[in-house]
């Protein structure tokens, strides 16, 4: 959003702001705002401004770019067509999921989920990655429409005394302000022994499921490959898959941390992990190849994979009143900051697909939707409106976006 100046702007607010009675002169009173009169002010734009940001942006010199390196991908695969005799090279059909983090707005990515499948063109995905709630559907949406009934039942049926519970007093003398050994035992009901045959069965047959993890004190993201865990089957492996997924759901302060072991020269030491959003809001992992084809040109080229991003929430928060208190403006500025590192992680990924040759799909909640203000709280009556849209935007002409989400 470009502006030179504001008066001018705010001025087309200036009646619905007139209507706004006086408040008492208390310290803590909301002053008259935009977002107060129910103005959304992402449409106060200095129009003028915009149109110059947008007319000098090098949009067109990185189409040219990225058309080039399409080019000399091509050559290379004609090049190796005629060394094959003139075969034609066939790249193989591959499909990449990525989940985002949300909270309880992961029953949106759900219902998306489900009713793909029941549209019966949801297809078998080659890589699937995943992020806090992302991570706990990633499972699911990793093993296909045989396991939709339990995805539904976790994000329309479980309350948050399901997943957590919260003690106040805890914060003071504790890690965290709530408990998640409900969310644990939820976890371990869901990981049965046919699931991690399942899970193993697809990782034997080169398909892959990554869930990413945010290690708080080393303060990178961490990348988990939950099907070799279930592949490999040895001890504690099932008990890891575990953890990896409630650290990856664990809002630092909020969840407590996933202590997981790491030996390092033959010394032992334990790491937490928390949230994966807090390092990324959304990521990306290429299908694998065997090591005999990675000398296949064709096979290691990306173009034709189909590359699609389920965001557990809106790409813009909608405007809301913030009381002029120390906490609550600290706790919506961490929101604003996850809502913009979104659009920065899908702008990244929309420039890494028009760089290769992938083709990129995004569905997120509708602006228009009106979706609760909390993801933290989990409640079947709103969760499942959530799922119900999800159902409803998968089914419809327009379930999908194709283009870059641009930042105004």
């Amino acid at each position: 959003m470009i502006r030179t100046f504001a008066g001018g702007v705010l001025a087309v607010a200036a009646v619905g702001l007139a209507l706004v009675p006086a408040a008492g002169c208390r310290a803590n009173r909301v002053e008259p705002s935009p977002a107060s009169a129910g103005i959304n002010t992402r449409d106060l734009i200095d129009t003028d401004s915009q149109a110059d940001a947008d007319e000098l942006t090098p949009a067109a010199q990185f189409a040219a770019a990225a058309e080039q390196l399409r080019k000399d991908r091509q050559k290379k695969l004609e090049e190796q067509s005629k060394k094959e005799g003139g075969a034609a090279v066939l790249r193989p059909k591959r499909n990449v999921l990525c989940l985002s983090g949300g909270g309880s707005f992961g029953a949106y990515s759900a219902g998306v989920l489900v009713g793909w499948s029941e549209r019966g063109v949801r297809p078998e995905f080659d890589v699937v990655t995943g992020i806090s709630t992302g991570a706990l559907i990633a499972p699911f949406a990793f093993l296909g429409p045989k396991y939709d009934a339990q995805l539904k039942r976790f994000y329309t049926e479980l309350e948050s005394k399901d997943l957590y519970k919260v003690r106040p007093l805890r914060a003071l003398f504790s890690e965290a302000f709530a408990d998640t050994a409900p969310m644990a035992a939820q976890i371990d009901r869901i990981l049965t022994p046919a699931m991690m045959a399942d899970l193993a069965d697809a990782h034997r047959r080169g398909r892959r499921l990554y869930v990413g993890t945010t290690e708080e004190e080393g303060k990178q993201f961490v990348v988990w490959d939950l099907g070799a865990m279930a592949a490999r089957n040895g001890p504690g492996d099932r008990e890891l898959i575990m953890k990896v997924l409630l650290g990856s759901a664990a809002p630092a302060g909020f969840f407590p941390a996933a202590k997981i072991e790491v030996n390092v020269n033959g010394v032992r030491y334990v790491e937490r992990h928390v949230d994966g959003g807090v390092s990324q809001a959304v990521f990306f992992r290429p299908p694998y190849i065997s090591p005999d084809d990675r000398s296949d040109v064709a096979a290691r080229d990306l173009a034709g994979t189909k590359v699609y991003v389920i965001v557990a929430g809106k790409l813009y928060a909608d405007p809301e009143v913030i009381r002029p208190w120390s906490l609550a403006q600290a706790g919506k500025s961490v929101s604003t900051l996850i809502y913009a590192q979104t659009r920065g992680d899908l702008q990244r990924l929309y420039t890494v697909c028009l760089l290769t040759g992938m083709d990129y799909y995004v569905s997120a909640i509708p602006q228009g939707f009106p979706a609760p203000v909390s993801s933290a709280e989990f409640k079947p009556a709103v969760m499942g409106g959530l799922f119900d849209e999800g159902r409803r935007v998968i089914a419809s002409p327009d379930a999908w976006r194709t283009l870059l989400i641009c930042v105004t």
